[in-house]
């Protein structure tokens, strides 16, 4: 069973993994690894590609830290509250089994682990897989054992089965006056076209049903490569954002775009939606509505005209879903900025907002702005956004009311405080861990990650109650 949360990812069973059964390779007990992911889905991914290559090499995945022959933690270092969390479990690890290697996005700065936590074995950045793979080698070397040492050809996954996510590309060129993933991540390194389709193929192979699709800048996806075309049965596919997100909705799964900066071309993409190629979907980090805050901000792309753009997207797609987050209290917002936001949220009705309050993140250029917001008006500020924000969703989800929607299964009871027999659930316009939920109350048993067809029967703040009325 895998636990999580939002943001916070652990390994907590072996139980689909292959099992050693005689005395002999018994006596020859592979070295068992736990593992702990904290972070983004980029992050996500990234820790699945490197137990994928460790359980080809016949280590074995340990429920707890305690008993484990090698303890790893893929750390988030984005913000300040981050790197504490990341602290924090580097420190239980090292509590409960001393021997931790540190990997991932804080390990770009690894004097602050190893001021914290001296005694780790090993520190690497992000995407520096070889690394930790050397570096577990060191401290617990391979057994390896072709009985044993098989993995499914899409890799070993971290979300559950009817799921995953497709990463496409590495780093970001963008300089956001907020953020230092460039720093830790690198400038933009797309894949190739036909290696991301590859990887598709073998996910839908595997049963998943629902592609979500990420990067750090999904709408720059072959920039770098100057869009080079590469080869895919039989044609040429270009390296570029409609090219790919039309080849991924010939797979016949659900398709969901996250992190769309919105670029001119990503009205390209539009009518892919409407035709129901993939999700209509959008995840547009737009961050705030204030030009002037914009502008501090460093954000790329026509940012001063996405309302229009919003109303047009919607005109072409009416069932669009547009979801994106902000920041308050930035550096040198003032109430007037504020209350510009809150009127852009009015006109935008956008259906699922997150919001986060700025924290100074050290090597970012917003540090120099001057102007720092006080805490309290920042979670003043927070507080009424979020109202405001709750107000628009009820008024959304109201207009689905006696409509049918597809829903993807996630869970079977029992749910807290719920009959057992209802299911949780996910509509086209909720991404897992971050949207909303649909409860839906069925005749027959339904099954984690059946599509079925719902009759939305009454709508909360931010979930929907349904009844099954199509299999």
């Amino acid at each position: 069973m895998l636990q999580h949360t939002r943001d916070k990812w652990a390994l907590a069973s072996q139980s689909s993994l292959p099992k050693c059964r005689t005395p002999f390779l018994a006596m020859k007990r592979a070295p068992r690894i736990s593992f702990v992911s904290l972070g983004c889905p980029k992050a996500l991914v990234d820790s699945e590609r490197i137990i994928t290559r460790l359980r080809a090499e016949g280590y074995e995945l340990a429920r707890e830290h305690a008993g484990a022959d090698l303890a790893i933690v893929n750390t988030c270092g984005f913000l300040d509250s981050a790197q504490a969390e990341s602290l924090a479990a580097i420190g239980t690890a090292m509590a409960e089994n001393g021997k931790v290697i540190v990997t991932g996005c804080m390990g770009a700065e690894p004097e602050k682990i190893t001021a914290a936590h001296p005694g780790v074995l090993a520190v690497t950045g992000p995407q520096q897989y070889e690394s930790v793979v050397h570096a577990v080698h060191r401290a617990a070397p391979p057994q390896h054992d072709p009985f044993a040492d098989l993995i499914p050809p899409e890799g070993i996954k971290l979300t559950p089965r009817h799921y995953a996510y497709l990463k496409i590309s590495e780093g970001c060129n963008n300089r956001c006056s907020f953020c230092i993933i460039p720093r830790l991540r690198g400038d933009l390194v797309s894949r190739s076209a036909a290696d991301v389709l590859r990887e598709a193929e073998r996910l839908v192979a595997a049963g998943v049903k629902e592609l979500l699709i990420i990067s750090q800048d999904t709408s720059a996806y072959g920039l770098d490569l100057k869009y080079a075309s590469s080869p895919w049965q039989g044609r040429q596919v270009r390296a570029r954002f409609l090219d790919l997100a039309r080849e991924l909705g010939e797979f016949g799964v659900w398709v969901r775009l996250h992190y769309v900066y919105p670029y001119p071309h990503v009205d390209e993409v539009i009518p892919l939606m409407a035709d129901g190629k993939v999700l209509p979907y959008l995840d547009v980090p737009f961050q705030h509505a204030s030009p002037d805050v914009l502008k501090r901000m460093r954000r790329p792309a026509a940012q001063e005209r996405t309302l229009e753009r919003t109303r047009r997207w919607r005109e072409l797609c009416p069932s669009l879903t547009i979801r994106s987050t902000f920041i308050v209290g930035f550096p040198g917002e003032t109430e007037a900025d504020f209350a510009l936001l809150l009127d852009w949220l009015t006109e935008a009705e956008l259906d699922r907002v997150g919001c986060f309050r700025y924290e100074a993140v050290a090597g970012a250029a917003a540090n120099d702005l001057g102007s720092l917001i006080p805490e309290a008006i920042k979670e003043d500020r927070w507080n009424r956004l979020m109202a405001h924000q709750q107000a628009i969703s009820r008024k959304r989800l109201k207009r689905k009311v006696g409509h049918n929607e597809r829903v993807i299964i996630d869970q079977i009871g029992p749910l807290p405080g719920l009959d057992p027999k209802i299911a949780k659930g996910r509509t086209k316009g909720d991404a897992p861990q971050i949207d909303g939920t649909v409860f839906v109350t069925s005749r027959r048993p339904l099954r984690v990650g059946e599509i079925a067809t719902v009759k939305i029967e009454r709508a909360g703040d931010y979930d929907l109650y349904a009844t099954a009325v199509g299999y």
